[in-house]
Formats: C-alpha cells, sequence, structure tokens
C-alpha cells in the first residue's frame, strides 16, 4: 500500500467555539455535537456535510470545543455555526474563537481564552 504524497493530502483547520447560553447552563459534549451536525446537515446537505469532512475533537469543557474540518469549507462551517439558535429548548449562540492548522494551538486558544490569557 502506497502512501499519500503530502501534496496531496487534503488540508484541514481546526475551529475553536463556544456555546454562550441564555441561564449558564452547561451542556454535554454528545448534546452539543447532535445540535451542531444537525445545523451542519439543514445548512450544507448531506454532499456539503461530506465534502466538509467534519470530525469533532473530543477535548470539549465549559461549553467549548473543538471541530475538525476541511480548509475549503470553513466560512460554511462556520456560517452554520452561527445559525443554531436553541439547544434542548433553551436559547444559544456558537461563538467562533479562532480556526487554526495546528490542533495544538486551537487547543491553546480556545481553552486559554475563557480565563482571559489569550495573548493574540
Amino acid at each position: 500500500m502506497r502512501l499519500i504524497l503530502p501534496t496531496l493530502k487534503e488540508k484541514k483547520r481546526y475551529i475553536g467555539f463556544e456555546i454562550i447560553s441564555d441561564g449558564n447552563f452547561k451542556i454535554d459534549f454528545k448534546t452539543a455535537k447532535n445540535a451542531i451536525k444537525r445545523s451542519l446537515l439543514n445548512f450544507l446537505g448531506e454532499y456539503g456535510l461530506a465534502r466538509a469532512g467534519i470530525l469533532f475533537v473530543p477535548k470539549y469543557a465549559n461549553n467549548r470545543g473543538i471541530i475538525k474540518t476541511n480548509v475549503k469549507e470553513v466560512d460554511k462551517v462556520r456560517a452554520a455555526l452561527s445559525l443554531v439558535k436553541s439547544i434542548e429548548n433553551k436559547k444559544v449562540l456558537i461563538r467562533t474563537i479562532t480556526v487554526s492548522g495546528i490542533l495544538n494551538k486551537a487547543i491553546k486558544k480556545t481553552f486559554a481564552a475563557q480565563e482571559g490569557k489569550c495573548t493574540s
């Protein structure tokens, strides 16, 4: 089996997001993932969702998480995130914190921002 050359691999980006809720209630990972997937499916359709190659990074805490997506679909995924209006019949807003090509940098910026320690 031959390896794929680096120039032929699809480029990826990591989108760090925050879920802001009306009453500061905690949303678990599974519920947030399902709501975001539903929004992506409604906005992009099945074909667009497949092109975006969405993967949820299992690191999730304090209503913050990271999504891995294709570099060409970043703007569409961000738009679909902004269309999530409610989770479990409670009003929410999903805000994009950072977009990065490196997972560790995305983790650092996403989870450091909640403590006010983000430098850039």
